[in-house]
């Protein structure tokens, strides 16, 4: 009898140390939290009514503060009168907190431009599904299911920072603004880094332009043929404007209007 309880102990000594090891290995690989920072995600729905806009790709930006995670989302129209971070249910109880609309601006690939709601949606975890309510126009709610993944810090994604876009080709909506309103670009545009250092290709919509500035830099046409094209450094600003100059010729008269070249920094692609 003895010996089978010192055999008892013993087992239990070992399975209690066996789940302390698994504890600690657990414990080990643990996935880090964010950094408190902003960074581009993607946002999944289980729903083809209810999503990002097509003109991000998907994504909305992520906002971490002292650990807690807020995504903004812009819509595909402003047909979502308000939102809730839980179900229809709880979503139509006394006292329930509702998301109300931001009104955004979106700029398709074509240029075109439109606004539509979007939302801050608090979100408890990464990489897993969570309730999500949104109230119609019709004044009925709905459930869904969405999902947070694939953070990325907005510096890095958007490029802002040059030095942190690695070496390759990529593609990036743009439009231009200024002058008549009559000129426009090529979009997408081109991206090419090397060595810490990104230029864009930029074509204009007519073949008079002799040259664009940037700054105090002036910069000749690439090509001899077609519309004017300029390769200039990609140095937009946070949120994705650059300032330029180009002299056209198609007036009795050269006349050096300015512009702002608007990148929509999300539609960033590698090639």
């Amino acid at each position: 009898m003895k010996t089978k309880v010192i055999s008892m102990l013993c087992v239990c000594v070992m399975l209690l140390a066996l789940c302390a090891g698994c504890s600690q290995k657990g414990a080990e690989t643990a996935e880090p939290a964010l950094s408190d920072g902003v960074y581009s995600a993607v946002f999944e729905t289980d729903s083809s009514m209810f999503h990002v806009n097509e003109a991000l790709d998907g994504r909305g930006t992520l906002t971490v503060e002292n650990g807690e995670m807020t995504i903004h989302v812009t819509l595909a129209s402003t047909r979502v009168v308000n939102g809730y971070p839980g179900t229809a249910e709880e979503a139509q109880a006394e006292g329930a907190v509702l998301l109300e609309p931001s009104v955004d601006e979106v700029t398709y690939s074509d240029g075109m431009t439109e606004e539509a709601y979007g939302f801050d949606l608090p979100v408890p975890a990464l990489d897993t599904e969570f309730d999500c309510a949104i109230l119609g126009e019709s004044g009925r709610w709905f459930d869904h299911k969405v999902k947070v993944y694939d953070p990325i810090p907005a510096d890095a994604e958007t490029g802002t920072e040059t030095a942190g876009l690695p070496d390759g080709e990529y593609t990036i909506d743009v439009t231009l603004s200024g002058g008549s309103g009559k000129a426009s670009v090529e979009s997408p545009a081109r991206i090419t880094s090397k060595n810490g250092t990104a230029e864009v290709l930029i074509v204009m919509s007519s073949p008079h332009y002799e040259y664009m500035t940037v700054g105090d830099v002036q910069y000749d046409p690439v090509n001899e043929d077609g519309n004017s094209a300029f390769l200039i450094p990609f140095n937009p600003d946070i949120d994705g404007n650059m300032e330029v100059s180009a002299l056209t010729t198609a007036m009795s008269e050269p006349h050096l209007i300015d512009y702002t070249l608007n990148f929509n920094m999300i539609s960033i692609k590698g090639e």
